[in-house]
């Protein structure tokens, strides 16, 4: 590409909800700046940046591609994120390292809960951006509708610099109401088009939008405003200039349209993203913490600062092992030399260094400020870490990740796969990182938890095709718990007698429940030594051994307190091993008296729905033995908080998609355990019992 001067870099992130447009409005952009010489598709399985199998198959972006490409003396890196709710945390991921964006409005269905989401993240990294209205060409688009639902669903200000010629199968071009010309284009895909005077019957429109545009340009600082106010107008270099400040300090968002799978109005959106959209010389200094003295420092945008960059992905490649792609922040960084890990306290080699194109790797030499490049093979580096120089260390902050939804049991299919799960999930993590897995101690299952019913079966299908690993997912069980509700006073003793040495232990317990959450306590109430000291730990392991195995389903016992305050002893036959057995027997005799009760997980279910599907949500969570604790108005949607029975919703990524057509967000934690009410408590009782057998 050769080297550029940073003034001239964009790093773009093309950012909304699933079925928007992005990727195709990604392979325009390619496509007109000669990147690549053919119009890949999405519905086709030919676009340049979904390239994975899974994508191809489901024709929807399962993960951020990369590529880049010059327009008008400018570097774009570009950056496709994932729109649909499965797949959204690699877009936040993707968004701390980016320093602009291209919203795309869908003209048919406008803004949708996931685009509320990126807008919000946008703001939370403070990257400027400007609206592209996509899909003029498809029918009931409408420009002026798409503008109105950003601005009432995105309480962002939109100020149109374009409007379309046409609409629908008549949607031919674009005006330009900052040149005040219009662009005809050809019907071929080819994005070639023709300069020509506004037409008559779009004279008037453009003349009246082009006065608001003038009146909301003139606010973006205050010299524009005097000149405004004096005159009544600005010069074109007036408003491209106030177009960049209000953009970039998102007083407004600018508004473009176009179609990215006919190819008309890209090259446009091109010349925009380089004259309004900043540079890294444009943005704040990066602000990382010293790991040696925790105070905090800056690294600007220029070759002459330390070193320093944030890995904010990783992706493994059949052929070049681990990729680890990057940020530079500051200062140069050369192939074939050695950078610092200050995350993780190590040195890391550098081999080659690589600019991305879709899933092609192409070398280079060097990177700058600014730059987003990959490379292969770091040993200890994973997504989140800071790579800079060891003489001045600095470490960055990632972006926070989100909290899996979903959580399935996992099961090799034979032997050889549950000898390789664990590797295979290791490298999906490095690559996945909102993915978790763990052993649960109780149900003795494998758990994975991602971000819905698609991710993980993405998940699956990955580890098959890159690891050739091959598992099941199933609803995992829940984790119950046992407990008491009254209080009890019994003995545990054991004797035995079979010739020689024999086995005595005896004691006398009171067990009583205790507060919810606060475990097992074991109280020695023992005085004149009717049990000797060596012998009371044994009563309390005893009681703990039986514990993990409860009395109504064999599940753990929790939240009672044992008092051991009596009990007898044989000078020959008592063993540490005899009063284990008697602390035992006393505990199964006691749940036996103390009316046990199982308890069950609740979590704290957070809810973005559409305002129309409420009712609909707040009904179902209600048939699900929830409760809901709190409703928050946010634009045109309602985020509402309950708690819920994890045994309800196993499997509500599904349920909350079909209930609000693929509208609703949801986010979900554990939160504390409550008893199961009776009638269920037989049920599960029941159950447990013929899954054994």
């Amino acid at each position: 590409m050769g080297k550029y001067d940073t003034a001239k870099i964009r790093n773009l992130g093309i950012i909304a909800h699933g079925g928007a447009g992005k990727t195709s409005l990604s392979e325009a952009i390619l496509y007109n700046a000669g990147m690549i010489d053919r119009l890949g598709r999405v519905d086709d399985g030919t676009s340049t940046m979904d390239y994975e199998p899974e994508e191809i198959k489901r024709k929807i972006s399962i993960t951020s591609a990369l590529d880049h490409c010059e327009w008008d003396g400018h570097s774009i890196h570009l950056v496709d994120t994932p729109g649909y709710g499965d797949f959204i945390a690699d877009t936040r991921a993707c968004m701390r390292a980016l320093d602009c964006g291209v919203v795309i409005l869908s003209a048919i269905s406008g803004v949708k809960v996931q685009t509320e989401e990126v807008w919000g993240w946008a703001n939370e990294f403070e990257i400027p951006r400007i609206a592209f209205v996509n899909k003029m060409d498809r029918e009931r688009a409408n420009f002026f509708r798409a503008i109105d639902d950003m601005e009432k669903n995105l309480k962002a200000r939109g100020v149109a610099i374009q409007f379309p010629i046409g609409a629908e199968e008549s949607f031919e071009g674009v005006v330009d109401l900052v040149k005040m010309k219009a662009y005809r284009y050809a019907r071929d895909n080819s994005g070639s088009f023709s300069e020509m005077e506004i037409p008559a019957d779009c004279l008037d429109e453009a003349q009246r939008l082009r006065e608001q545009m003038v009146e909301t340009v003139a606010e973006a600082y205050d010299a524009l405003t005097e000149k405004y106010l004096e005159s009544g107008d600005l010069t074109e270099e007036e408003i491209i200039d106030g177009l960049r400040v209000g953009t970039m300090r998102n007083t407004f968002t600018a508004v473009l349209c176009g179609s990215a799978t006919a190819n008309i109005g890209v090259k446009q959106l091109l010349d925009a993203i380089c004259a309004y959209l900043p540079s890294p010389l444009d943005r704040t200094k990066a602000v990382g913490v010293n790991p040696k003295s925790e105070a905090l420092e800056e690294r600007g945008p220029t070759e002459d600062e330390p070193f320093s960059a944030l890995v904010f992905k990783t992706t493994s490649d059949p052929y070049t092992g681990k990729i680890s792609i990057f940020r530079v922040y500051s200062g140069v960084l050369n192939s074939d030399s050695m950078v610092f890990n200050s995350s993780k306290g190590v040195e890391e080699r550098i081999g080659q260094i690589y600019e991305l194109e879709g899933k092609k790797q192409k070398a280079i030499k060097q990177a700058v400020a600014g730059d987003i490049v990959a490379v292969a093979k770091l040993k200890e580096t994973v997504t989140g870490d800071t790579l800079c120089d060891s003489a001045k260390p600095v470490v960055y902050e990632p972006a926070p990740l989100l909290k899996p939804v979903i959580s399935y049991a996992i099961e090799p299919k034979t032997k050889n796969d549950e000898d390789k799960i664990h590797a295979a999930l290791h490298k999906m993590i490095e690559e996945e990182p909102t993915l978790e897995s763990h052993r649960d101690p109780q149900t003795k299952e494998f758990i994975i938890s991602g971000m819905g019913q698609v991710h993980l079966d993405v998940i699956v299908e990955k580890m098959k095709r890159k690891f050739n690993v091959d598992v099941l997912l199933k609803t995992p069980k829940v984790p119950y718990l046992e407990t008491i509700r009254a209080g009890a006073k019994v003995q545990g003793k054991y004797k035995k007698q079979s010739g020689g040495r024999g086995q005595y232990g005896d004691c006398w317990i009171e067990m009583s429940p205790m507060p919810r959450g606060e475990g097992y306590l074991f109280e020695d109430k023992i005085v004149g030594g009717v049990i000797p000291r060596q012998y009371i730990p044994a009563v309390d392991k005893g009681v703990q051994e039986a514990s993990v195995d409860g009395f109504l389903a064999g599940y753990p016992v929790v939240d009672f307190k044992v008092t051991l305050y009596d009990g007898s002893f044989h000078t020959v036959d008592s063993s540490e091993m005899a009063f284990k057995i008697a602390g035992s027997m006393a505990f199964k005799k006691a749940m036996e008296m103390c009316k046990p009760v199982l308890l069950e997980p609740i979590m704290n279910v957070k809810i973005t729905v559409p305002d129309e599907n409420m009712g609909d949500v707040i009904g179902d969570i209600n048939s699900r033995r929830g409760r809901v604790v709190g409703v928050e108005p946010k634009a045109n949607s309602q985020i509402i908080r309950t708690v819920v029975p994890m045994s309800e919703v196993l499997a509500y990524s599904n349920d909350l998609r079909s209930m609000t057509s693929d509208r609703g967000l949801f986010s979900m934690e554990f939160s504390h355990y409550e008893e199961v009410p009776s009638h269920l408590m037989q049920k599960i009782i029941t159950e447990v019992a013929a899954a054994k057998g």
